[in-house]
């Protein structure tokens, strides 16, 4: 049976873990926001499905790397360098999606979900691709 002592230690860990991976959620969200030349959270409120597609895509494919960072890393910092390395695979991957497809602002804003939806599922292959390198 576990002792007290050594489940305090085990939800500390937790606590940081998982307090890291919400504030790298909210600092990628912050950042994915600002390099993208339309507000996500605006056009998600009015009820574009395309804005949704591409950023929940996105965010889903960071989450799951910061998953395996969390399970394959012994390290706090470690597991934060991953993080940020995720950070800009995703950033890099948006970039080259959006010379692919041109006139991506026009098309989010314009509800265009075929559009969101593969920026979207660019964003969660990459995240996929980060989780399985890492393990």
């Amino acid at each position: 049976m576990q002792n007290f002592a050594d489940l305090q230690t085990e939800l500390l860990y937790y606590a940081i873990y998982f307090g890291g991976g919400v504030v790298m959620l909210l600092v990628f969200s912050i950042i994915y926001m600002a390099i993208t030349p339309y507000n996500e959270i605006a056009l998600i409120r009015k009820g574009s499905g395309a804005a949704a597609l591409s950023f929940g895509g996105t965010i889903i494919g960071f989450s799951l790397t910061l998953a395996a960072s969390a399970i394959y890393n012994t390290g706090f910092i470690a597991f934060l360098v991953w993080s940020a390395v995720a950070m800009i695979v995703q950033i890099i991957g948006y970039f080259i999606m959006v010379s692919i497809i041109g006139d991506v602002p026009e098309h989010i804003k314009r509800n265009n979900l075929a559009v969101g939806g593969l920026i979207g599922i660019s964003g969660l292959v990459l995240g996929i691709i980060n989780a399985g390198i890492l393990s």
